[in-house]
């Protein structure tokens, strides 16, 4: 992996507590919140500080969209995203499914 493609990685870790706190408008203590419950899982430094990546910034801003502009409460949060990943881990063994299925077809011919 170059520089340049690690720069551009949304898992990459890089943004502290407060910065990604202050990104989308919460306190720090609500994003420990939401990591002791198991809605959020960042990344640790060395020094054990808390990383977040882009991807986890929208994560956490899906939880936000739930639970401030829907009225969804933590329970509910947490079955939605469990089934978010749930369909995301099905649609990519479909996908695997289908090229195995196109590479048959196409070693039958």
């Amino acid at each position: 992996m170059t520089r340049g493609d690690y720069m551009n990685d949304e898992t990459r870790p890089c943004y502290v507590i407060s910065v990604a706190a202050e990104i989308l408008g919460v306190r720090s203590h609500t994003l420990r919140y939401y990591e002791k419950v198991g809605i959020i899982k960042p990344s640790r430094s060395p020094g054990n500080v808390r990383l977040y990546s882009e991807s986890d910034i929208a994560q956490l801003r899906r939880v936000r969209h739930l639970m401030d502009d829907l009225g969804v409460n933590m329970a509910g949060v947490e079955v939605i995203l469990n089934i978010l990943e749930r369909i995301m881990e099905l649609q990519r063994v479909n996908q695997r499914l289908e090229r195995e299925l196109r590479r048959a077809k196409e070693n039958n011919r």
